[in-house]
């Protein structure tokens, strides 16, 4: 048995509507392998990915990375077919909710959010990205953590768009307190956070502690408008936390958004907000 890698992809949630694909990637590998007279052990050697793992792909149930495509098209001489699905494969790995999200926040010319409890998810380093991840109950297995902080790491894409989107973030004060991961990850998040603030499609402002009035007390608010002039949003405090795109609902949350945007701190002084809890890490 080749040892080799295992960890070539994940395996597809079951009911996904992607997995005809998958299902379809892996009944093309076996095609290409058996059409090349190549089994299982030299395709495994080939490519230094495992045994187990080139069967569960062939079987559908697993994911293939974008470079296991790669490798196993050039050795089994498959002319471009394997290679062809990378990019449905990359897209694949990521849950469900999180390409549903990332579709809209990939179409959206106009994205507002409110953080009440951590820092925003596209703000988010790795490092703090894995420390909430592994505190969350019941307890994820580490391939769950992997795939969530790789998700999330890939919707930062919004930040790099063309045509740029404008993008407008509130964050509370103790999101840039709670030392999630240790002194150090907090460290390197707010550094970060400085880093994006310099982005001129980017507005982040800071919501002080000892504000007296904050709209944003029910929970987080996000609103999304896209180009044709249709919108989504949702609040933990209203509409029982449903995504609402009519109207009406929307302008009840583009108010509250409004209402938290001008009661937190400017830009700038949300700038040196942010520098004095770096520097008092």
């Amino acid at each position: 048995m080749g040892e080799g890698v295992d960890d070539a992809g994940w395996d597809v949630e079951p009911g996904d509507d992607i997995e005809p694909v998958v299902q379809a990637v892996g009944r093309l590998l076996k095609v290409c392998r058996q059409s090349a007279g190549v089994s299982i052990t030299e395709l495994a050697e080939a490519v230094g990915y495992g045994e187990d793992m080139i069967r569960k792909i062939e079987r559908g149930v697993r994911i293939p990375r974008p470079e296991f495509l790669d490798s196993a098209d050039t050795f089994l001489k498959a002319q471009g077919h394997l290679r062809a699905f990378r990019e449905d494969m990359r897209k694949a790995r990521y849950p469900k909710k999180v390409r549903e999200l990332a579709e809209l926040e990939g179409r959206a010319v106009e994205l507002l959010f409110y953080s009440n409890h951590n820092i925003h998810g596209l703000l988010q380093t790795p490092e703090y990205a894995r420390a909430l991840l592994e505190m969350r109950q019941p307890v994820r297995s580490q391939n769950m953590v992997e795939r969530g902080i790789a998700a999330r790491m890939a919707r930062k894409a919004v930040f790099e768009r063309e045509p740029t989107p404008t993008l407008s973030f509130v964050l509370e004060q103790v999101t840039l307190e709670r030392p999630y991961g240790g002194r150090m990850v907090l460290r390197k998040q707010l550094e970060h956070l400085l880093e994006v603030g310099k982005l001129r499609h980017v507005t982040l402002q800071i919501m002080p502690t000892d504000c007296e009035e904050n709209p944003g007390a029910s929970g987080l608010v996000e609103v999304l408008k896209f180009a044709d002039g249709t919108a989504i949003g949702r609040s933990d405090g209203a509409f029982n936390g449903r995504p609402v795109s009519n109207p009406k609902d929307l302008r009840i949350l583009e108010l509250r958004y409004g209402m938290i945007r001008s009661q937190a701190l400017p830009p700038g002084k949300s700038r040196d907000f942010i520098e004095k809890a770096l520097g008092r890490l």
